[in-house]
């Protein structure tokens, strides 16, 4: 029996379709990996928010950059249910309940209080960062999904 995967067409290689627009968002990416904020940081927003997104090809991609810099696999593997997991520092999840709203427009219509306590733990600066960073990543999980880029997939 033929599966979905089976059916579907092969993933479009962005890269090559649209060099320009690959390299606008990669220079996106080169500003955040200088701004100041923590790298591990940003990855672990990066993978909370391809996992909200079910973005295959971001998920392993994350979680493998993460784990071969050395972030404990318990921080890794715990990440979907971070607000019950005590490996996480209240930085870091300011930073990703500030990131599933982001993700989710909806729920940040009129929540002052997310704002408010995103602000104890970012500076102005960082809070900007940290949104265009969770910007990046919504952008790569779109362009993943609708052009079918699977797990693993060689650009």
């Amino acid at each position: 029996m033929e599966t979905k995967q089976e059916r579907a067409a092969p993933p479009t290689n962005y890269l090559n379709a649209a060099p320009g627009a690959f390299k606008a968002m990669v220079s996106l990416e080169s500003y955040l990996r200088h701004c100041g904020l923590e790298p591990s940081l940003i990855e672990l927003v990066k993978l909370r928010v391809s996992q909200l997104n079910d973005c295959a090809y971001c998920i392993d991609n994350h979680s493998k950059k993460l784990l071969s810099s050395g972030e404990p696999q318990e921080r890794v593997h715990l990440l979907n249910a971070w607000r019950d997991a005590n490996c996480y520092s209240e930085r870091e999840k300011a930073a990703f309940a500030w990131a599933e709203a982001v993700t989710r427009l909806s729920e940040m219509s009129g929540d002052e209080s997310l704002y408010a306590a995103v602000r104890k733990h970012f500076s102005e600066k960082e809070l900007i960062d940290l949104t265009l960073a969770i910007i990046a990543i919504n952008g790569w999980n779109r362009l993943n999904i609708a052009f079918r880029i699977p797990a693993g997939f060689q650009f």
